[in-house]
């Protein structure tokens, strides 16, 4: 889920990963090849059609948790029935718009094997806007009263609030992308700016899993144990699985099955659990924990629905949505930025170039409008389980990518699967969310490692921006109408400012770490510039890169105005 992402980085430094000194920074190597990798498939090699099938097969396995996690907690916020089967709807959205973004961004954009989608990071300002008092639910019994028309519309006036807000605020990370501004500010995004911007979006979201878990506590704790021990204690046990081949015919091969598909095996298991558990009664009839309480949503689903701009009317745009919506755009863009290196580094590729990362942000933004238009409810980002997937599995390859791209677009038009993880019982997820949330705080919490902790202005950076930004929310929600100018556009631009923690974390750390004096190594300046290596150099003549565009690379080196635009792998950046 968006969210073994800490688990992801905090391994980086083991000897298990790759190092980048050891690769040219302009031409295309493979990565089998170069000393000191054990890559199975580097980034532009590409393996047999068969094999791409069932690499992105696990891909989308992977990739599957984070997308059902979401609305999981924004169908509730939207005011949606349970058992509205527009929550199908909803998730095949968001699996539709991610074949799409994941398929360019890999293509066209940055050039990564990256998979983009709905994250965890756009929840927390969703939360945020949807607490102002104009979008509050009312009562389960006034719901109950309104008619089906009035039902529908109570959640889609809001979606249409948050796509607006979603759309719109994308546009800044297009411009800092496409700009080539993104390139320039990096050096801004210190390690203590990542610290509160990332881990609070995990921390923020404690009362979601917590309320979801606390609806049985006992399959709760059975999916948490189940999944640390399929992903922590059973990763290097290997399961026996027929195979066949030409040469051996049938045999038995060794598989990881636990270390690659952990969450799949949890919630199969608990799942199967609860339907037992269901059979013979041992729940009361309409408890979280039964399979059949929302059963009827696979019914009421249609088998195809290809989803379409404005599918729940027309985005509406709001100043304070607007704003407020930033925080997660600026979330997701440090992530990523720190995620790019990390994958270029997995795959035995060079490191990534400031062309290549402009324009991955810029495009990361047009998909974020792009989820926007067509009504997702969320954005998109780098999804950190498929970063991971690729250092477990060493297969790095672009073209696996592409694959599971077309895996996702035919379910996110077959609409009954959607559906089916609909269905799943809420505890089973309140378990996953204890660990996924848990997993994002980790993430941000590793950029510590190249900070020194022992500095007392450096604990005070992180302490504060942190503790504060969870005690300001928290005292507005309790308090919605405390902040009063007199004008309420303000009012509401304020408090959703004031309520997203990650908003407030990421900008005080971001003052403090580049305003209280503090030395390079001190700041941690030095290992993150080395992890962020932006040093590549563009090809000229018949050589060839990782981050060259698949077609028109001769057009483009022929123009020589080319060479000025920040996101053009012809891009040559001034010398400081």
């Amino acid at each position: 889920m968006d969210d073994h992402k800490g688990f992801v980085n905090i391994n980086l430094n083991s000897n298990e990963f790759i190092s980048s000194q050891s690769i040219d920074h302009t031409k295309s190597t493979n990565p089998k090849n170069t000393e000191g990798l054990s890559i199975t498939y580097g980034i532009d090699d590409n393996p047999p059609w068969y094999l791409c099938i069932f690499m992105a097969l696990q891909h989308y396995l992977t990739m599957i948790g984070a997308i059902v996690s979401i609305p999981f907690i924004l169908t509730p916020a939207l005011c949606m029935k349970e058992d509205d089967p527009a929550r199908g709807h909803i998730i095949s959205t968001m699996i539709f718009v991610t074949a799409i973004v994941t398929f360019i961004q890999v293509t066209f954009g940055c050039r990564l094997p990256i998979v983009q989608g709905g994250t965890i990071s756009f929840l927390v300002p969703t939360l945020a806007i949807l607490k102002l008092p104009q979008w509050r639910c009312p009562s389960m019994e006034s719901i109950i009263e309104m008619t089906s028309y009035d039902q529908e519309e109570l959640w889609k006036v809001r979606m249409r609030e948050l796509s607006g807000a979603i759309a719109v605020s994308a546009l800044f990370q297009v411009f800092l992308g496409y700009s080539g501004l993104i390139g320039k500010l990096v050096k801004y995004v210190t390690p203590l700016t990542i610290v509160p911007t990332v881990s609070l979006v995990g921390l923020s979201l404690f009362e979601n899993a917590a309320e979801s878990a606390s609806k049985h506590w006992g399959i709760s704790m059975g999916t948490i144990i189940l999944l640390t021990l399929f992903s922590q204690f059973l990763t290097n046990v290997k399961f026996p699985v027929p195979t066949y081949s030409k040469t051996n015919g049938f045999s038995i091969s060794k598989f990881n099955v636990f270390q690659l598909f952990p969450v799949l095996l949890t919630i199969t298991i608990m799942w199967i659990l609860c339907a037992l558990l269901t059979m013979y009664d041992y729940f009361p009839v309409g408890h979280p924990a039964r399979t059949d309480v929302k059963i009827r949503i696979i019914g009421d689903s249609s088998w195809f629905r290809v989803p379409y701009p404005g599918q729940w009317g027309w985005p509406t745009v709001s100043v304070a949505g607007v704003i407020g919506m930033l925080a997660g755009v600026l979330a997701c863009t440090v992530e990523s930025i720190s995620y790019y290196p990390t994958t270029a580094k997995m795959c035995g590729a060079p490191p990534p170039p400031v062309h290549a990362i402009n324009r991955g942000i810029g495009f990361e933004g047009l998909g974020t409008v792009f989820a926007g238009i067509m009504g997702s409810g969320n954005g998109t980002n780098t999804f950190g389980e498929n970063v991971g997937a690729i250092g477990v599995t060493k297969i790095g390859s672009r073209r696996v990518i592409q694959y599971a791209s077309a895996l996702m677009l035919i379910q996110g038009v077959v609409n009954k699967f959607g559906a089916v993880f609909i269905i799943i019982p809420e505890p089973i997820v309140g378990g996953m969310f204890c660990i996924m949330f848990g997993m994002i705080s980790a993430f941000g919490l590793s950029a510590l490692q190249y900070v020194q902790l022992n500095s007392s202005r450096n604990l005070y950076i992180i302490g504060f921006s942190m503790f504060f930004s969870l005690v300001l929310p928290k005292w507005l929600v309790a308090n919605p109408n405390a902040i009063q100018t007199g004008n309420e556009i303000l009012d509401s631009v304020l408090t959703v400012i004031c309520s997203t923690s990650i908003l407030v974390g990421g900008l005080i750390g971001c003052f403090l770490d580049n305003t209280i004096p503090g030395t390079p190594e001190e700041r941690g300046l030095i290992a993150w510039a080395n992890e962020m290596n932006l040093t590549s150099e563009p090809t000229t003549g018949e050589e060839t890169s990782t981050y060259d565009f698949p077609v028109g690379m001769n057009a483009l080196r022929k123009m020589k105005w080319t060479y000025s635009i920040p996101f053009l792998p012809t891009y040559r950046p001034k010398k400081n």
